[in-house]
């Protein structure tokens, strides 16, 4: 495993981290929304690591990456933009694929809209809404909406509570004792600051940009979820022309850790696919 500081938008330093072989094929992990590179354990401690190389970044505001104290910093989509053209470049990946998981696909989409398609193989979203900002909810479910003011309360009982239930919300079912605790520690560790800055991103379609993807798209979705709705992930099939989607039965909002010998199986058969190997 590598440890790397990656300099992003506006100069916010961000936090990589690298596992598998640097000669193979990069995948790219973008994690969500109060959420850390430690959410993809089950695929840098996989098979995964024996075929790829696996690189993950704490978005900024979580994790060891730094967090900017002003609410545009996080409302930006240039600087989210810009975050993972930086990664892309400064760690020298050539073509990854890149994984999004649920607010890391509008961060991911943010690049694509700035940057376009031409240097990646292909996106694996999982979990994303595809619309942020929605002034009337019609893909984001209970499973956030509910928990949301809790979330960012100046009461840390009220925001623990909270963060707690949000947890549960993203589960379709029991996961390892050990993955639960890990996300428990590190959805503890994200800034209250940062999970209200994240949630005045400006409205936001992102159907036009998928529309204009050439590289190949799988989402992966949960049955069972209640954050991002399914029918996000019917909208975003029907919008991107270079997509497939891969429904995970009963699973909620984290396929990748509630089955992750398919996801990974899935992943390794995408990534090879998209690169025409």
């Amino acid at each position: 495993m590598e440890i790397a500081t990656v300099t992003g938008g506006g100069g916010t330093k961000l936090h990589v981290r690298e596992w598998g072989r640097r000669d193979a094929p990069p995948i790219l992990f973008v994690h969500g929304w109060s959420q850390h590179h430690l959410a993809f354990r089950r695929q840098f401690e996989s098979t995964l690591a024996d075929a790829f190389r696996l690189v993950a970044l704490d978005l900024r505001g979580h994790g060891m990456s730094e967090a900017p104290a002003d609410v545009a910093a996080y409302s930006s989509r240039d600087l989210w933009a810009d975050d993972i053209a930086a990664v892309i470049a400064q760690r020298g990946l050539q073509k990854p694929v890149i994984v999004a998981w649920s607010y890391g696909g509008y961060v991911v989409s943010n690049y694509l809209a700035k940057h376009g398609d031409g240097g990646v193989a292909g996106v694996n979203y999982a979990g994303w809404s595809v619309v942020v900002g929605e002034p009337e909810p019609r893909f984001v479910g209970p499973g956030f909406y509910d928990i949301h003011a809790g979330s960012i309360s100046e009461d840390m009982p009220t925001a623990i509570a909270a963060m707690r239930r949000f947890v549960h919300n993203c589960l379709g079912g029991p996961i390892p004792p050990e993955d639960l605790e890990t996300i428990l520690a590190f959805k503890g560790m994200t800034p209250r600051f940062t999970r209200y800055a994240l949630t005045q991103h400006p409205h936001v379609d992102y159907a036009p940009v998928l529309a204009k993807l050439k590289v190949p798209v799988l989402i992966s979705h949960g049955t069972g979820e209640t954050v991002a709705l399914p029918s996000a992930a019917e909208y975003a099939l029907k919008h991107c022309p270079s997509a497939r989607l891969s429904w995970y039965e009963g699973a909620g909002h984290a396929p990748f850790l509630e089955d992750p010998a398919r996801f990974n199986r899935e992943l390794a058969a995408f990534v090879r696919d998209a690169r025409g190997s």
